[in-house]
């Protein structure tokens, strides 16, 4: 019996391309859909969760809403990675840098997402769990950046549950001296959920703010101009 259309996604089969790019902001995947996909057909649009594919260079793409945190991509990453037999989750979003190496616009791509969340727990192991990305992606990327002019900056980094954190337990002290590259919400459910499917996932991260500077870039920017990083992720789709 067929699990399509899943309670999430209100698709046909065969809708979704065998690469998704995933952005957490519904503006973000239009803003792609409508500058760089040719013929974009929206696909999906269940609680304003907008999916759409078409072709870029030829190749067939799609892009679809993630929301915001770990539950949210979790359920869309593992609805189109086991319903719809997509093969690649790209996610291409901003992030908080954890250190003076990087600057507002760098762009990061996630090799592994360390993380204090629970969604691990589901897999029954009482050790730390530390989600990969796809090799083969990840060099795709950083070669992609570099016939595009941009560094792309590969490490560790932090999947937190909490925007706005409460009490003194912050472990942002700690991450830092570690290595860790930045902060977001989303990539260690994703790595999780393609490592679990045996599928393969790739986040790329725009620095959109410091913790180390207190800088930032505004949310319309954040929309519209993260662009290398959206060029990257449309070339090694």
């Amino acid at each position: 019996m067929s699990r399509i259309p899943t309670p999430h996604i209100n698709a046909p089969e065969g809708a979704f391309a065998r690469t998704v790019l995933m952005p957490g902001d519904p503006l973000r995947s239009k803003y792609i859909a409508e500058h760089y996909l040719e013929d974009a057909q929206l696909v999906n649009n269940v609680r304003g969760v907008q999916g759409y594919t078409g072709t870029y260079k030829g190749k067939r793409v799609s892009v679809m809403v993630s929301g915001m945190g770990m539950p949210a991509i979790g359920i869309y990453s593992y609805e189109l990675y086991n319903f719809y037999g997509v093969e690649n989750i790209i996610r291409v979003g901003s992030a908080g840098a954890m250190t003076d190496r990087l600057k507002l616009r760098d762009v990061v791509a996630a090799v592994t997402a360390y993380s204090d969340s629970n969604y691990g727990a589901q897999f029954g192991l009482s050790g730390t769990l530390a989600p990969c990305c796809s090799y083969p992606l990840l060099r795709a990327a950083v070669e992609a950046g570099e016939s595009l002019g941009q560094t792309v900056v590969p490490g560790p980094i932090f999947s937190s549950d909490v925007f706005y954190g409460q009490g003194n337990t912050s472990a942002t002290p700690t991450l830092m001296k570690l290595g860790v590259l930045c902060v977001e919400m989303e990539t260690y459910a994703l790595y999780l959920n393609a490592a679990a499917a045996g599928k393969s996932a790739l986040t790329l991260l725009t620095i959109s703010d410091s913790l180390v500077t207190g800088e930032s870039l505004p949310a319309e920017d954040r929309q519209n101009t993260f662009t290398r990083m959206m060029e990257i992720a449309l070339e090694i789709a």
